[in-house]
């Protein structure tokens, strides 16, 4: 694009390109010493609050919390200029296991373990590690432009957050809806503590399964397992109630291979009679299911591993690790002639700690629970009735599937950082929970509970306890509920069920947020998900620093609707990046043009032009509220960059260029006026998905201190110009035929062309042919005029041009002669297969599937060279 000269105003305050290294610290800094991201709550402003998903204090930001945070920044900063008073709360979560995890490690490298030195001094230093370690993430958050308020940030072990824990358990613990029992829970035998299902991550692995034959004669019957060695700590075997040929066991006893114990033959509606034999072990200390099926059975429980996944009974297997003991129990049965099958390897998923990757053990232990029934019944009911909005709405139903279906949650773990259970037990044994309040027994024989709660414990709290809960502070009232929780489909139920549950119950029934968004993960450009093991992973450090923040969140957002998945690519992160760079051209042109922002935007005596691109950016900001609000972001970006690209820059622009380079004063100023209105309001619609450009744009164009308080644009009605809009898409339908033609034709597009233009008045062109001939580079026809080419617009305007000197006309045509006698062939061809029905009958879907799309490229190739054989003469 090319700058209209203009005596005056000036562009220097704008650099030749973009360079948002440049800008982007420089405008953050300012932002938070402002205060521009603080929140009053005083205001008599509606409230909108989000709070932020608190990352991991071990974390970095990964491209998933680039999204998520890109997201929630781009609704904060619209609700911030539509007037509202904005909170955006961050903070991070302690993550117990991983944290304490990077502590060990450290320890180990100097030789030390956590017992060294003690649970108190322990703790101790890993607060020091938070301290000059934790927290990177938090950093890179300003990076990407999180307008948070950093005031009010909060860490899930600060002192008001613990205050928070400890009341809720107590409150729990007094209502009888926390409790301590013996139950199956996933175990990591590396970090030796239990995990909740979100800690665990199942991938199909090689394994064996193993049939093996109990009993002799006509009382055997077979079981199949992948866990060889929990067999010994069978208590029973169990077939369903209605299997026939099982109806003569059931009720018997058979003998147990290797340990000489006999064990019962139980019948349970749990089993699966179609799958395998029909009879499966039950190990009710190893497998949740056998748990069930032992209480419904009243079977013992038989722990036959410790806490380090070793075997503990009695016999030869004694001592080994539970993967030694798997082929030497396989070995003995062997040997007794017990074993009927044996396949491997045998895929089967298989559950791995997310912190260390060691194989999850299921465990019977003693732990402590929340009794979920009526918390999550409240959690249902408050979607049901509408008090809560989940969108996209279609999830909802997962959503009920696992609300109305949740087992009790383990809230125990095996760890010494976190929140420690304020339960006390005595020496007579007396139990006994301690509020935040109460003094803690003291005396000789009273001890501490030793396990912390679960991390997503704290984090349930999180939408009313980093607002000062329990205390009736300003915060709470004036931004709870809070307006959107903004987070990924993958925790629906580990994160944002559990804030359900206990926002109900701390707050009385008020649900924590009023709508759930729910975005997808991001993926690569074909649909995978990134994996290191890929190679297709993409740090959006590597992207801001290399693209720019706005671009990265361009990139991001211009995928994220509701429930979708987010593809990516360094490509289209590049494509971003040129779209911020015609911002800023656009930008500058105007600057050049006197392009301003002063004085009413006039109505009287506006070109078709100037009310055209006036209507049109009515229509835009009338599609983007809608879209904002259905929370279809990537409709948002879609919107906007076509109107920016297409209507502003390739268009508008362009046809601005006549008027101020003219010596109309008044229409220049008409004009001038209208640019700079159309290009502050783009730069405000932009502001929530590219912060940093639009920052930097508009306080240049208007001169005021920033974009982020300007007021949030509305449509004018009375702007919206239908016949202009007509007008001008005729004109572009003339411009974008020539410009087709002359690209079809190899002429340059600098290279001017005589033509004839006719049809114009009945099309309402007449008035624009000037600027018809400029954009589409067309010279009048003089007196040695010869048409050698005929262009026919569907607007009813004949174009005729005199190619003389440009092109070989009977060149251009006998090549084009050739490629029409080429494209009918493959037609032909192709029509030929799919009219044949031994052909289509037998060919695979994918096979038929192309040659249809051969056959859509050769028929589209005919019609265009047809056409332009006939506008050859």
């Amino acid at each position: 694009m090319t700058d209209t000269p203009r005596a005056g105003q000036a562009t220097s305050a704008l650099s030749a390109q973009y360079a948002p290294g440049e800008v982007e610290q420089r405008r953050y800094e300012q932002w938070v010493a402002d205060g521009l991201f603080e929140a009053d709550t005083s205001s008599d402003k509606p409230p909108f609050a989000i709070v932020l998903p608190p990352p991991n204090v071990t974390g970095s930001l990964h491209i998933g919390h680039a999204l998520d945070h890109s997201v929630q920044d781009a609704l904060t900063r619209r609700k911030r200029m539509q007037g509202y008073e904005t909170l955006w709360l961050p903070g991070m979560d302690h993550a117990g296991i991983a944290t304490q995890n990077v502590v060990e490690r450290q320890l180990a490298g100097a030789g030390q373990s956590r017992h060294d030195l003690g649970r108190e001094a322990f703790v101790e230093r890993v607060w020091q590690w938070k301290a000059e370690s934790g927290g990177k993430i938090l950093g890179q958050m300003t990076r990407l432009g999180d307008s948070v308020d950093w005031s009010r940030e909060r860490f899930t072990m600060d002192e008001g957050l613990s205050r928070a824990v400890i009341t809720i358990f107590k409150r729990l613990y007094d209502d009888g809806l926390i409790y301590r029992a013996e139950r199956i829970i996933n175990w990591c035998p590396r970090c030796l503590t239990a995990l909740s299902d979100i800690e665990v991550e199942h991938s199909d692995d090689d394994g064996e399964l193993v049939s093996i034959r109990y009993g002799d004669g006509d009382d055997a019957i077979v079981v199949a397992t992948t866990r060889a060695e929990t067999m010994l700590g069978d208590t029973a075997v169990a077939v369903h109630p209605d299997d026939e040929r099982y109806q003569h066991l059931i009720g018997t006893e058979v003998e147990l291979p290797l340990t000489g114990r006999r064990i019962p033959i139980v019948a349970d509606a749990h089993v699966d009679p179609a799958f395998g034999t029909g009879a499966v072990k039950v190990t009710p200390a190893h497998d949740p299911n056998d748990f069930e099926i032992g209480q419904r059975h009243d079977l013992p429980s038989l722990t036959v591993m410790d806490e380090h996944g070793v075997i503990t009974a009695h016999g030869p297997f004694l001592g080994l690790d539970r993967f030694e003991a798997r082929p030497a129990v396989v070995a003995a049965l062997r040997a007794e002639g017990r074993i009927v099958a044996e396949k491997r390897p045998y895929v089967h998923a298989v559950g791995h700690c997310s912190r260390c990757g060691t194989t999850v053990e299921p465990r019977l232990s003693l732990q402590w629970f929340v009794r979920t029934e009526p918390l999550a019944k409240a959690a249902g009911d408050a979607v049901r009735d509408g008090r809560v909005r989940v969108e996209p709405p279609e999830l909802t139903k997962r959503y009920f599937g696992w609300v109305d279906n949740m087992h009790d949650w383990c809230i125990s773990r095996q760890l010494w950082w976190g929140h420690r259970i304020p339960v006390w037990y005595g020496p007579n044994g007396e139990v006994v929970c301690v509020g935040p309040d109460d003094a803690a027994p003291t005396g000789d024989g009273w001890v501490q509970d030793a396990d912390v709660l679960d991390t997503w414990f704290s984090s349930a709290l999180w939408p009313f306890s980093t607002l000062g809960w329990p205390d009736e502070t300003a915060d709470l009232a004036k931004f709870y509920p809070t307006s959107v929780l903004v987070t990924g489909y993958d925790i629906l139920f580990f994160w944002v069920a559990r804030m359900m549950m206990f926002g109900l119950y701390a707050m009385k029934g008020r649900q924590p947020f009023d709508v759930v968004m729910l975005h997808g993960m991001v993926r690569d450009q074909y649909g995978k998900k990134m994996s290191k093991s890929f190679g297709n992973v993409v740090d959006p450090l590597d992207w801001i620093e290399r693209f720019g923040a706005d671009a990265t969140r361009f990139t991001l957002l211009r995928g994220a609707n509701p429930g979708a998945d987010v593809p990516v690519s360094e490509e289209w992160v590049q494509g971003a990046r040129n779209f911020a760079n015609k911002l800023w051209n656009a930008t500058r042109y105007g600057l050049s043009g006197g392009a301003t922002v002063e004085g009413e935007l006039p109505t009287e005596d506006l070109s078709t032009v100037d009310r055209w691109i006036l209507s049109r950016l009515q229509h835009v900001i009338g599609e983007v509220d809608q879209q904002f609000e259905a929370f279809e972001l990537a409709k948002v970006c879609d919107t906007l960059y076509h109107f920016a690209w297409d209507d502003v820059c390739d268009w508008y622009l362009e046809l601005t260029k006549p008027v101020l380079a003219g010596a109309d004063e008044a229409a220049k100023a008409r004009t001038r006026r209208v640019l700079g209105h159309v290009l502050e309001n783009l730069q405000r619609l932009l502001h929530p998905i590219m912060p940093f450009v639009t920052e930097e744009l508009w306080t240049t164009l208007t001169g005021r201190p920033t974009v982020m308080r300007a007021e949030w644009p509305a449509a004018d009605k009375e702007l919206i110009a239908d016949d202009a809009e007509r007008e001008v898409e005729n004109l572009q339908q003339v411009v974008t035929e020539v410009r087709r033609f002359r690209a079809d034709q190899g002429v340059k597009p600098s290279q001017r062309v005589a033509a004839r233009l006719t049809g114009l008045d009945g099309a309402g062109l007449t008035a624009h042919e000037g600027l018809i001939r400029s954009l589409a580079r067309l010279d009048a026809n003089e007196a040695d005029f010869t048409a050698t080419a005929k262009l026919a617009v569907g607007v009813g305007v004949t174009v005729e041009l005199d190619t003389r000197g440009t092109i070989d006309v009977a060149a251009e045509r006998a090549r084009l002669t050739k490629d029409q006698a080429a494209a009918e062939k493959e037609a032909t061809q192709c029509r030929a297969k799919l009219g044949n029905a031994a052909f289509t009958d037998k060919a695979p879907e994918a096979v038929v599937a192309k040659i249809k799309e051969r056959l859509e490229k050769a028929e589209a190739d005919l019609t265009r060279i047809n056409q332009q054989l006939e506008a050859l003469r």
